[in-house]
């Protein structure tokens, strides 16, 4: 592993590391199946739709309009937005500890490298005050790439200004961390907040 001395930038991943994920399956199966929406039916559609929204290339009115409102015209838009948001909870305050740590450090630049709609990403930034820890944000809502596809890292690098080698990514996806150790980043492939602590300490990075 790197020594500290290296690490110019610390990307985290959002949604399965800090915060529950924000519409993955078993947030949707929740709030569709609680409005009596036909699962199978979503389904057929929700993989074409969420290409374009995750990469910021439609709105959330758009995409819930192609994979949900069209089919069940008893139900809105604004009525179902607020139980989406809902569904994004804490997942461990520990976590966010330890992010609060290396931001209060200021020895390192910090950022997010996530997947996330546009709309979803801007909620759960601001519900869960996330924002004051971030020096900047790559989402692919904003970039309109995803990981694991090479793209968002490579924004991810050229917006940090530094090397690949001076950045570490922390991610619950082992997949998406090996697109990021290809791309020539460091990783750490998030299990818990104890075994997240012990790696960084392992990179010799340190909050105090």
């Amino acid at each position: 592993m790197s020594s500290s001395s290296y690490i110019k930038t610390i990307f985290w991943d959002i949604g399965g590391v800090l915060l529950t994920n924000g519409w993955d399956k078993g947030e949707r199966t929740e709030v569709l199946t609680r409005l009596g929406v036909d699962l199978a039916d979503y389904e057929s559609r929700h993989d074409e739709a969420n290409y374009l929204w995750e990469r910021g290339l439609s709105t959330a009115e758009q995409f819930f309009n192609d994979t949900v409102l069209n089919q069940n015209p008893n139900l809105t838009f604004d009525e179902l937005w607020p139980q989406v948001c809902a569904e994004s909870r804490i997942l461990h305050p520990e976590s966010l500890d330890i992010l609060g740590e290396l931001a209060t450090s200021g020895r390192y630049m910090l950022a997010t490298l996530n997947n996330e709609s546009r709309e979803l990403n801007e909620h759960r930034l601001n519900a869960f005050r996330l924002r004051p820890f971030f020096d900047y944000f790559i989402c692919s809502g904003y970039v309109h790439e995803m990981k694991p596809y090479p793209g968002i890292y490579r924004a991810a690098i050229e917006i940090s200004g530094h090397l690949p080698e001076t950045a570490l990514f922390i991610d619950d996806k082992v997949e998406n961390c090996d697109a990021a150790a290809a791309f020539g980043m460091q990783t750490i492939c998030f299990e818990s907040p104890t075994q997240l602590r012990d790696e960084l300490a392992q990179f010799g990075l340190r909050a105090a």
